[in-house]
C-alpha cells in the first residue's frame, strides 16, 4: 500500500481566534439594509461601519485604539440622504474614505486623526453621475485618486476624485445589475459579475470586454470574483441546486475551469478575501459563523482548503485589514472585522511560530501607501506595479496626510485665482502653503459654520412658533 503524502505548506496550521472582549467595539447600531456589500471597512488607522440612521445613510469611524463600547453620541459621518451601502478606504491615504449611496451620489471623505466633536457633514467632494443607487465601490490599486463606482443602472464610473471629473463611463457592457467588480494587482483589468449570470475580464481604458464566461456557476444567485496574484480569477456562485460552489479560472482559457468545489447549501453570498502575499482566499458568507479559508497553489487541485474558523454568532458583514496593519511580532498573517448586530468583534489570524524573529517567508515586501502613478498616467496607458514596503520593523501609518488630500480635491468649486498651474496642489511643497492662505481659509470656514448656526436658529425659532400657534 502506498502511503498518502501530505501536502507540504507552511500555512497548513493557520489558527483563527477571536479577539478578547474588551478588544471588541460594542453599543453599534449596524445597518440592516438588504445589501451584499460587507458593511465595514478597516485601514491601520481605522475601523468604518455603516450603522442605522434617521432620516438618511451614515457610517460611524472609529480609531482603531478606541474599543469597548461606543458612546451612543459618538459622532458619525453624515451626508447622504438615504442608507449608505457601500464604503471603501483609499489603498494611499488612511485619512480618506468613500462612500456609495442609495441616493445615486459618491462622497469622499476626510476623516481627522482627532475626535471630531460633531458630526461630519461636510465631504471633500461629491461625486454625481450615476442614475440609479450606487452599491460598488473600488479603488485603484497603484494610481492615486482614482475611483471605481458602479451603479443599479448598470454602468461603472471611473473618477478622477482629485478633480471631481468622470475618466471612463462603461455604460453598455452590462445588460443587468452588477454584483461585483474587482482590480487586478496594476489595475490595468477589472473582473466583474452580473446578474446575467456572465463573468467578464474588461480593459477599462479601451472600453472592452477582452474575455467573458457565461454561467461560470449555473444558479441564479450572485456570484463573486476576484483576481489571484498568478492572473487567474477566483470566483464564488452557486449551483443550479443552489448549493454553493467555488472556482478558479483561467482568462486565456475559459472553456474548462482550473478548479470547481461544491460548498454546501447554505443561501448566504460568499464574500472572498484575497491574500496576494499567502495566496490565502478567505470566505466569509453573510449570515454564516464561520470563515472558510484556501491555499490556492500552481499544483492540482489548485484550490486547497486549509481550515474554517467557527464561532456561535453569524456574521452581519466583515472587514479586512490591509497586510501593513498586521501585528508581526505575533505571526498575525490576517485579521478580520466581524459584525455582530450591536457590535464588531476582531478576528486574528495567526501561523504558530516559536521564534520570537521576523519571519521573512510569511511577510514578503507589501503594497505600501505610496501610489504608483499619477491619475493622468493610468488614463494614458501607463500601468505599473504597487509600490512594496518591508513589514520587518513593523509599519507606522504616517500622520496628517490629510492636508495633500484637501488641497487636491477641490473644496470649493470656484477656479482658483491667477492662472492655472499644472502642478496640483498635494504636490507642491509645503512652503508654498503660507501662513496667509491657511489663516484665509479658516477664516472662511469660520464663516461658514457662523451661518449654518444662525440658519439652526432661525429654523429653531420658527419651529417653537409653529408649535406655539399649534397650542
Amino acid at each position: 500500500m502506498s502511503r498518502r503524502v501530505v501536502r507540504q505548506s507552511k500555512f497548513r496550521h493557520v489558527f483563527g481566534q477571536a479577539a478578547k472582549a474588551d478588544q471588541s467595539y460594542e453599543d453599534i447600531r449596524v445597518s440592516k439594509v438588504t445589501w451584499d456589500s460587507s458593511f465595514c471597512a478597516v485601514n491601520p488607522k481605522f475601523l468604518a461601519i455603516i450603522v442605522e440612521a434617521g432620516g438618511g445613510g451614515a457610517f460611524i469611524v472609529l480609531p482603531l485604539a478606541k474599543t469597548g463600547r461606543v458612546d451612543k453620541n459618538y459622532p458619525l459621518v453624515t451626508g447622504h440622504t438615504a442608507p449608505v451601502l457601500d464604503i471603501d478606504w483609499c489603498p494611499h491615504n488612511d485619512n480618506v474614505i468613500a462612500s456609495a449611496s442609495d441616493d445615486t451620489t459618491i462622497m469622499v471623505w476626510q476623516i481627522p486623526d482627532y475626535t471630531p466633536v460633531r458630526n461630519i457633514t461636510e465631504p471633500v467632494i461629491t461625486l454625481e453621475g450615476h442614475s440609479k443607487r450606487v452599491g460598488i465601490l473600488s479603488w485603484h490599486p497603484t494610481a492615486r485618486n482614482v475611483l471605481l463606482s458602479a451603479g443599479g443602472d448598470n454602468v461603472i464610473i471611473i473618477w478622477n476624485v482629485g478633480t471631481g471629473e468622470v475618466l471612463l463611463s462603461l455604460d453598455d457592457l452590462h445588460p443587468d445589475v452588477i454584483h461585483s467588480v474587482c482590480w487586478n494587482s496594476n489595475g490595468s483589468l477589472i473582473a466583474t459579475t452580473c446578474k446575467d449570470k456572465t463573468l467578464r475580464i474588461i480593459d477599462p481604458r479601451k472600453g472592452q470586454v477582452v474575455a467573458e464566461r457565461f454561467a461560470a456557476h449555473e444558479g441564479m444567485r450572485p456570484m463573486r470574483a476576484v483576481f489571484t496574484r498568478q492572473g487567474h480569477i477566483f470566483t464564488t456562485g452557486f449551483t443550479r441546486m443552489s448549493q454553493r460552489e467555488l472556482g478558479l479560472w483561467d482568462p486565456n482559457n475559459f472553456e474548462e475551469p482550473v478548479a470547481l468545489q461544491e460548498m454546501d447549501t447554505s443561501n448566504g453570498v460568499l464574500l472572498p478575501f484575497y491574500d496576494p502575499d499567502s495566496s490565502i482566499v478567505y470566505l466569509c458568507g453573510k449570515g454564516d459563523s464561520s470563515i472558510r479559508y484556501f491555499e490556492i497553489t500552481e499544483e492540482a487541485p489548485y484550490v486547497h482548503y486549509l481550515n474554517t474558523f467557527s464561532s456561535k454568532e453569524p456574521q452581519r458583514g466583515v472587514g479586512f485589514m490591509p497586510k501593513r496593519g498586521l501585528d508581526v511580532s505575533k505571526c498575525e498573517i490576517a485579521r478580520f472585522y466581524k459584525l455582530h448586530e450591536r457590535k464588531c468583534e476582531p478576528i486574528i489570524m495567526t501561523v504558530p511560530r516559536k521564534s520570537d524573529l521576523f519571519q521573512d517567508d510569511l511577510y514578503p515586501d507589501t503594497p505600501g501607501p505610496e501610489p504608483a502613478l499619477e491619475a493622468d498616467e493610468w488614463l494614458a496607458g501607463q500601468d505599473a506595479e504597487p509600490v512594496l514596503i518591508s513589514l520587518k520593523d513593523g509599519y507606522v501609518p504616517p500622520k496628517h496626510r490629510e492636508l495633500r488630500v484637501t488641497k487636491r480635491n477641490i473644496l470649493d468649486v470656484r477656479p482658483p485665482a491667477g492662472p492655472r498651474r499644472s502642478q496640483s496642489a498635494s504636490d507642491a511643497p509645503l512652503a508654498q502653503h503660507t501662513l496667509e492662505t491657511i489663516l484665509e481659509e479658516i477664516k472662511a470656514l469660520r464663516e461658514r459654520v457662523q451661518a449654518q448656526e444662525q440658519r439652526i436658529t432661525a429654523l429653531e425659532n420658527m419651529l417653537c412658533e409653529l408649535v406655539d400657534g399649534t397650542d
